[in-house]
């Protein structure tokens, strides 16, 4: 099995919670991978890009069952990568990397309708009319740019429209002060192959880092693999 982490917006692999994961996930023998998905700019970040990079790297890791824990815009990415490679036709057998199990924190399900809108008018008239967005990178700790093209190819990417049915994982703080806690509500609600954990927390989930373990090693089926 191989498990990636794919980082939020305006982070990178070297986050505080990569870094608890990837410990936490040695203990059980297994790596964390995280691909850097500002690379190779975060200039031209899109979905559709971060799609692609997650891609190849599966590409490079052998033939195996994959697990993909998404926090924030990873996990919309997470999501719309698993539902672009669920298997069509009957044609399972050619899937050498199955995504087979999601684990989504603080999920922005929104982000290609509403999240990055809530910017307010006038400034997305300056993106769009520039082409350029100006905002803090909280991981570089430096104001960096990013293209308005994020927000067009955001838009083709409907969270509440996905068909795959793999076992989905979702932990959603009640107090997240960026993402709207009634969009899991409602992701969940007529799913039944997702389980949604609430949690008294904000976006980041620091507090509950040692919950959000104890449910990912449940819903991983990890306590009898213990190295």
């Amino acid at each position: 099995m191989h498990v990636l982490y794919l980082h939020g917006f305006a982070s990178s692999p070297a986050s505080s919670k990569a870094e608890f994961l990837a410990t936490h996930f040695a203990r059980y023998g297994l790596t964390l991978h995280c691909p850097d998905l500002n690379a190779p700019d975060f200039s031209t970040l899109t979905t559709t890009r971060m799609i692609t990079e997650v891609r190849n790297v599966l590409e490079g890791l052998a033939p195996a069952p994959v697990v993909l824990i998404g926090s924030s815009l990873g996990a919309f990415v997470a999501l719309h990568l698993a539902e672009h490679s669920r298997p069509r036709d009957g044609l399972t057998d050619t899937v050498t990397h199955p995504i087979e199990r999601l684990v989504l924190l603080a999920p922005a399900f929104d982000f290609g309708s509403n999240r990055m809108s809530k910017l307010g008018n006038e400034e997305m008239i300056r993106w769009r009319e520039t082409g350029w967005l100006e905002m803090t990178h909280h991981a570089y700790g430096e104001v960096r740019r990013v293209h308005y093209e994020l927000f067009l190819d955001a838009g083709s990417y409907d969270s509440f429209a996905v068909k795959c049915e793999i076992p989905i994982l979702v932990l959603q703080g009640y107090g997240d002060e960026v993402v709207d806690p009634s969009l899991a509500e409602r992701f969940a609600s007529n799913r039944p192959h997702v389980s949604l954990v609430m949690l008294n927390d904000g976006h980041q989930l620091k507090a509950s880092l040692d919950r959000l373990w104890d449910e990912i090693v449940v819903f991983l089926g990890l306590e009898s693999t213990s190295t």
